[in-house]
């Protein structure tokens, strides 16, 4: 009984997640910080910094394999399950509610000035996550100098229009992260 809560729990958590973010899995990691890290306290804030790691770097989109992950390590394959059912239903329940009415919906002014604001409102929510995910990150020499070089490179790329995949950025960092490991690794049995 106490792990069919806990699933029902899952479920509804990332169901209410799911239904009240808008733009995307990232303006979602706030909502699921304060959820699982701060209030719950089923993750800690390194165990969410490493889910976030995975998540964005496995295929898909960052919200579903959040909730995949958070659902599997609270509650195995049945709690990654219905997390997963329920940071997706939200939106399919939406988008096939306006698919139905698409024409008339984007003519109301009303509508459009609400994603007006929904854009700012995402905006906020994604950076304020990223100030809180800087804010936690260990603060060496390796993890700064990579922060660093990838934000130089955003603000380069983006003023002078260079088309460059984010999804190179995610493999390069990740090989120095794994070269850096065994880097430290090596060294530590060396001086044993």
């Amino acid at each position: 009984m106490k792990k069919s809560k806990l699933i029902l729990t899952l479920f509804l958590c990332f169901f209410k997640i799911g239904a009240f973010t808008f733009g995307g899995g990232y303006a979602m990691l706030a909502l699921l910080e304060n959820e699982f890290v701060e209030k719950k306290k089923w993750l800690t804030k390194d165990e969410f910094l490493d889910m976030l790691a995975i998540a964005e770097s496995t295929p898909g989109p960052i919200a579903i394999n959040s909730a995949t992950f958070i659902g599997y390590k609270t509650a195995g394959v049945l709690g990654s399950t219905f997390s997963t059912l329920g940071v997706v239903l939200p939106s399919f329940i939406i988008i096939f509610i306006i698919s139905l009415f698409l024409d008339k919906f984007l003519t109301f002014t009303i509508v459009a000035n609400a994603f007006r604001g929904i854009q700012a409102c995402v905006v906020y929510l994604i950076g304020s996550t990223g100030i809180k995910l800087f804010k936690q990150m260990e603060k060496k020499a390796l993890p700064l100098t990579i922060m660093s070089v990838i934000l130089a490179c955003m603000i380069i790329f983006s003023l002078f229009a260079i088309k460059f995949s984010s999804i190179v950025f995610i493999l390069i960092t990740g090989a120095i992260g794994i070269v850096s490991f065994y880097a430290k690794h090596n060294a530590k049995e060396e001086t044993k």
